[in-house]
């Protein structure tokens, strides 16, 4: 019997003369480049130094297109951003030591969000490797181990002819559920030497499956089928799974209400008659989710901002779908199951019974309506009026990028993404500049629409430098930077724990002359003009800046109460 792994497909006499002539001029990098290619890759961003320019130098003898950022962790946010909006591991090519740590903040946001990035980064000669101290530049004892924390899975080059099934190993790790960052190290002389190895020409691209067990899926779908008072949390799971699609129709099935997380933004739609929105930090809504019988938890861990920091305490049988292993009721007993939410939503479809609830949706408008009166009885007009207005001026299938802000905070509660997968934010690991290179790495993603960044001043100017990078390569981002003089959040939360604020006060450029200075056009805005003016900077194709000076506050948290 022949089995189809035992299958081996025989090259062609033209590929067998290829394979025993390779071109000349070739060196590691090419079998580095050539390996992307061949997994399906595209697009590549990074940033060069000495020890990668075997790399870089392979670049100009490939079709893979090159966005180069100012700053190696903003190369790395810009790659996340590029995996989240197309599903495909985003290469990340990096230099040997500072190069490489530069870009730790960004793998965390990754791993956080599960956003397949590929960073593939140089090594000190091979010489150097083992942990002596031989003095080579950017030399560490051990660089591999300052990422272990932080990635999915780490691999070290030390010949040749390791290189491209090292890469498609982490090709397929960083695409296996839960996607997330991973990291490849080849040495400088691996990469600058001269190779006789074929031209990588295929590669098996297609990651591991991860299906639910199936008495797992049976015992939840007798659970949902018979519960009094079903409700469902969405989080970034269903929306990198592509799952939305099953989600509704599953709490259609159920007369389930569904509440989203801030990472799940977009996963349910939001004006649905059973959709709880995302007021999850919401005293009304977390109190909604304890009084369930039955509470569906799907992609998401329940971590702090998904649980109301932590106050959240269900009464009911929970059932949590999750295909990150150390988040399995890692925060709450659970019926856990390890699994794709979109293989795992697709088995309890098949499996579970319709429900006839006629409240369900009278339930879901009380409790935002107690939502609307809350945050009505604090006077955020001017946060709800710019928030609305950004709203309005965004093109429904336009993505959004938001920093660590104060209207990202509003935007994680109050915003409609109008669609899944189309607002990102740093809410995985909670750094600061994310927004605009993110933003960019969108953009290169996706030309054919235009994205919004949303940042602060203080989160600004970490990426501020990315201005160039847009110009360079006309990049269609609108970056709406509001400027308030400083951390606002962070002198709100000063203020109130110690009656003044410290460290949160910033001398700041002119935003608008700065981005000029770049070729970028610039215009000052008014919370009266946002609108008009920031829906004419997304029509308008190309990098732009809309400024913002503008003082926003918090709505009141309630799990302090």
């Amino acid at each position: 019997m022949t089995h189809d792994h035992d299958l081996v497909l025989r090259p062609t006499p033209a590929q067998t003369e290829a394979a025993l002539n390779p071109p000349d001029g070739r060196n590691g990098g090419d079998l580095v480049v050539e390996t992307l290619a061949a997994l399906g890759a595209t697009t590549v961003f990074g940033l060069p130094g000495q020890h990668a320019l075997g790399m870089f130098d392979a670049l100009r003898r490939s079709d893979l297109r090159y966005i180069g950022l100012r700053v190696e962790n903003n190369a790395g946010f810009a790659a996340d951003a590029y995996g989240r909006i197309t599903g495909e591991a985003a290469p990340l090519l990096l230099s040997t030591g500072p190069g490489a740590l530069t870009s730790l903040a960004a793998l965390q946001e990754a791993a956080a969000a599960s956003a397949p990035v590929l960073a593939i980064s140089s090594q000190v000669p091979t010489a150097g490797l083992g942990g002596g101290r031989h003095g080579y530049l950017h030399e560490l004892p051990d660089q591999a181990a300052s990422f272990r924390g932080v990635v999915k899975s780490v691999h070290t080059v030390r010949t040749q002819s390791q290189i491209p099934s090292a890469i498609e190993a982490a090709w397929k790790s960083a695409l296996t559920a839960p996607h997330g960052p991973v990291w490849v190290e080849i040495p400088q002389d691996v990469l600058l030497a001269r190779t006789a190895i074929p031209v990588v020409t295929g590669g098996d691209a297609f990651p591991e499956e991860l299906p639910p067990r199936p008495e797992l899926t049976a015992v939840a779908a007798h659970l949902l089928s018979h519960a009094s008072r079903p409700a469902i949390i969405a989080g970034g799971g269903v929306v990198r799974a592509d799952a939305s699609g099953k989600l509704k129709q599953l709490a259609e099935t159920l007369r389930a209400p569904v509440v989203t997380t801030p990472g799940g933004k977009g996963a349910f739609p939001w004006n649905h008659p059973l959709s709880l929105q995302s007021w999850i930090e919401d005293r009304h809504t977390t109190d909604f989710l304890e009084d369930a019988d039955v509470l569906l938890v799907v992609g998401s861990g329940l971590g702090e901002l998904s649980s109301n920091y932590h106050t959240f305490q269900p009464r009911g049988r929970m059932i949590q779908i999750e295909a990150d292993l150390g988040k399995l009721e890692s925060n709450h007993p659970a019926l856990g199951i390890h699994a794709d939410a979109r293989l795992a939503l697709q088995a309890l479809l098949e499996t579970v019974s319709p429900r006839e609830d006629a409240t369900a949706a009278d339930r879901v408008r009380a409790v935002l309506a107690k939502v609307t009166d809350r945050i009505a009885a604090q006077d955020l007009t001017l946060e709800q009026d710019v928030l609305a207005s950004v709203r309005k001026a965004l093109p429904a299938d336009s993505p959004s990028f938001w920093d660590m802000t104060i209207l990202a905070y509003w935007a994680w509660s109050a915003f409609d993404a109008k669609g899944p997968n189309h607002l990102h934010s740093a809410q995985g690991a909670g750094g600061l500049g994310y927004a605009f290179p993110a933003a960019l790495g969108a953009a290169a993603a996706d030309p054919t629409r235009p994205v919004l960044a949303v940042s602060g001043d203080g989160g600004a100017l970490y990426s501020i430098a990315e201005l160039a990078t847009a110009r360079q390569y006309d990049l269609d981002v609108t970056w709406l930077i509001v400027d308030d003089g400083g951390y606002g959040i962070l002198r709100e939360y000063m203020t109130d724990a110690f009656g003044e604020a410290t460290a949160t006060e910033l001398t700041r450029p002119d935003y608008v002359a700065l981005a000029e200075s770049f070729g970028v056009p610039g215009i000052r805005t008014t919370p009266e003009s946002l609108e008009q003016d920031l829906a004419k900077a997304l029509r308008t194709p190309g990098p732009s800046v809309v400024l913002l000076p503008a003082v926003l506050r918090m709505f009141a948290p309630t799990h302090l109460d």
